[in-house]
């Protein structure tokens, strides 16, 4: 990434030296309780080496603990655009909490849910997916390549393939091990993976679990990329200086955590300069960009046939789980063979699958009506306007116009909290996220928007986070980073 954050040298300043007093205070806590034997929190069975390591358990301890109320909040009712919370309160500073036993209602701007397709109420989906249950039963309770698969699985991979303009197309039951397992089946010794740095955890993993030599490029920059691409081409195999049997570039639609969309037009450039593979990852593109809703491709104007491999996951547009993968015919008949997760793993539910294929026809308009094209466009145009709702009222905002994933920059480890609890208290439901799960400086609140919010839901949203950021001193500039 090019641009760097715009933020004041002493504000950079109070960042790291809150930080420090954090681990300080932390440090001298751990050592009193060394000391005079206060705590149970270091015990470990005896002739045992720990589990973990010592610092990750000195920061769930000492740091998460301590504001663990802001994450795994039980959910009470259906994520849709609203959402209900299970109150609860901790006695005793994050080690239980106990239920009070009411809800509380809460717009929601933390799922991923953005075509709105998770609610109940006039949902088009639901009536099928009730049907498919009575059907199919609740599990398959197989895997795929043996009694897992029925004409709904099928189906989807026939419409995934069309709308994607690909040859052929495999689901799988879960996103995470859509590339975790898919990664390693296609890449051996003498292959070379070339990952973006900012790619997420499921495609790390993949990467390590293959026998492929693994290079990274800095975070959505093509000229980076071109530098890493070429000198592996000249240099090739270590040692041997043999070259590459094969190599992939891997980069994802929207990062996640960013909300930035890849420069999928300079990175085909290069992948077909020097012939190499590319794999992208539309977890989250797929269904939110494009005039179709067809991803990155649509969104960039690209031929999908210049991206050799493309994956993503149900679980965001389609509020479904699993994932696919979008190829050639030849792939796909050598991953159904091939990867773990068909051979061993259990089979997309029959509801799950259901849903996901009634949401495909609605967003390609098969359903005989024009529901998909305006769920399109309406989170469009929602993404657009929040995120400029956010920078006029001055905050620092990351991402790229038309993505549905807007982070808030928070900075300050204290206001990680703080922003969480004081939504919180005003029926907002939000995600924040900092260090180790972000840079040291780049604490933030990630907001995720959904076709199914209205205008008046997220202009009373934009007033509340305003007054929530004139109180902790968030408005940091007028500008976003892109």
């Amino acid at each position: 990434m090019d641009d760097e954050p715009d933020l004041p040298w002493y504000q950079v300043w109070l960042t790291v030296f809150s930080y420090i007093i954090i681990l300080a205070f932390s440090y001298g806590a751990d050592f009193w309780a060394t000391l005079t034997r206060s705590s149970s929190m270091f015990s470990h069975r005896k002739g045992y080496a720990p589990i973990f390591s010592d610092f990750e358990a000195f920061w769930t301890r000492r740091v998460y603990r301590r504001i663990k109320d802001c994450w795994d909040r039980p959910v009470g009712g259906v994520p849709a655009d609203w959402i209900e919370l299970n109150e609860r309160y901790t006695p005793d500073y994050g080690f239980t909490f106990v239920s009070t036993g009411k809800k509380q209602r809460c717009l929601n701007l933390g799922s991923y849910n953005y075509l709105g397709f998770s609610g109940v109420e006039n949902n088009p989906t639901l009536e099928k997916v009730q049907e498919s249950i009575k059907q199919y039963g609740l599990s398959m309770t197989s895997s795929r390549s043996e009694v897992g698969t029925t004409k709904i699985h099928r189906d989807i991979e026939i419409r995934m393939s069309k709308f994607l303009g690909k040859e052929d197309c495999i689901i799988f039951g879960q996103g995470f091990s859509t590339n975790h397992s898919t990664l390693p089946a296609i890449l051996g010794k003498g292959s070379l993976i070339i990952s973006d740095s900012l790619n997420h955890a499921s495609i790390v993993t993949g990467a390590r679990s293959s026998s492929a030599k693994v290079k990274v490029f800095a975070h959505n920059d093509p000229k980076a990329l071109e530098a890493v691409v070429r000198k592996a081409v000249v240099q090739g195999q270590p040692r041997t200086h043999l070259p590459w049997t094969k190599i992939l570039i891997v980069v994802e639609g929207i990062y996640s955590m960013e909300g930035e969309i890849c420069p999928l037009k300079e990175i085909i450039e290069i992948k077909k300069k020097y012939k190499c593979y590319l794999w992208v990852d539309e977890a989250h593109s797929i269904g939110a960009l494009g005039p179709d809703g067809r991803g990155v491709c649509d969104h960039a104007g690209v031929p999908p046939e210049d991206v050799d491999i493309l994956m993503g996951t149900f679980t965001k547009s389609y509020a479904s789980v699993g994932g696919y993968v979008c190829g050639s015919s030849d792939l796909i008949a050598a991953l159904r063979q091939s990867t773990y997760a068909t051979l061993y793993s259990s089979s997309l539910a029959p509801g799950a699958a259901q849903q996901v294929l009634s949401s495909i026809e609605i967003i390609m308009g098969d359903d005989g009506t024009d529901m998909g094209v305006k769920k399109i466009a309406s989170l469009r145009e929602n993404s657009n306007f929040f995120r400029n709702g956010l920078i006029e009222r001055g905050f620092q905002i990351m991402g790229d116009k038309n993505s549905p994933v807007i982070p808030l920059m928070l900075y300050h480890p204290s206001k990680i909290a703080e922003f969480s609890r004081e939504a919180l208290k005003r029926n907002i439901a939000v995600v924040v996220v900092g260090f180790p799960a972000t840079p040291l400086l780049m604490s933030r609140a990630r907001f995720c928007i959904s076709a199914g919010h209205t205008r008046k839901d997220l202009e009373w949203a934009l007033n509340e986070i305003s007054e929530i950021g004139d109180k902790l001193l968030l408005k940091y500039g007028n500008e976003s980073y892109r």
